[in-house]
């Protein structure tokens, strides 16, 4: 057993969470996840209560004068701790991007990297299409980290998605200003969701599920949409 290890069973990696504010006030059951799984591991999870949006929505929008005040707090708010953990690759990226030198890791990335460990000792016997996030792609590049864990869940049935690599059309605030084109694209990427059968489409990233997962009810499918971090929390 490496040192990594010793060092999780210990509780010597003291974590921040940041949960960022989509997931905060829209989908609280992927921060609880995280928590859940990252205790699990033996992590002292902390969470900063002065943490607040880190300003992606913004600069999207072109107040990059109004994002660079909440990033300016982002050093301060996660001192302390030995990592910086988001469920949220686009968060993640924008404050990389923005703030160099700042170590946060996206999920996947501190399972697989800082962790060193693939079978978090979940179980989910479920059939699963994972939907990999432009962010997580192309801006973090996490590779295949998201499918070694769920590879290694017990009982998942695990369905490769058509198209995967291909965005799923929300952007953020792309899907507001670019309304036809964004549903354009969601079309092609449910029709690869439904294609696989999948009773669960599974992402790293909640806004692109809320995209999709909205779509999915509309259309009445069944089909149900879950961070990767509640899938890895599972014990069923």
């Amino acid at each position: 057993m490496n040192d990594q290890i010793k060092r999780i069973e210990s509780g010597g990696v003291r974590v921040g969470l940041f949960v960022t504010c989509f997931n905060d006030t829209l989908f609280p059951q992927t921060g609880r996840a995280v928590v859940e799984l990252l205790e699990r591991l033996g992590c002292e999870v902390g969470f900063p209560l002065e943490q607040t949006c880190c300003g992606q929505m913004h600069v999207n929008s072109g107040y990059a004068h109004e994002a660079g005040r909440l990033l300016e707090r982002f050093p301060r708010v996660f001192a302390g701790y030995d990592a910086v953990v988001s469920p949220s690759a686009s968060c993640v990226a924008h404050v990389r991007e923005r703030i160099p030198g700042v170590e946060v890791f996206e999920l996947t990335e501190f399972l697989v990297d800082r962790l060193a460990v693939e079978d978090v000792g979940a179980s989910f016997p479920h059939r699963v299409t994972l939907h990999p996030t432009c962010h997580s792609l192309r801006l973090l590049k996490v590779g295949d980290r998201p499918l070694r864990l769920l590879r290694a869940v017990r009982g998942i049935d695990l369905v490769e998605l058509g198209g995967a690599a291909e965005c799923c059309g929300f952007g953020g605030t792309f899907a507001v200003k670019n309304a036809d084109t964004s549903m354009a694209m969601l079309s092609d990427k449910l029709r690869h969701i439904l294609d696989t059968r999948a009773e669960v489409c599974t992402s790293a990233d909640t806004s692109c599920l809320m995209h999709i997962g909205g779509a999915l009810r509309r259309q009445r499918t069944g089909v149900r949409t879950m961070h990767l971090a509640e899938i890895l929390a599972a014990r069923e």
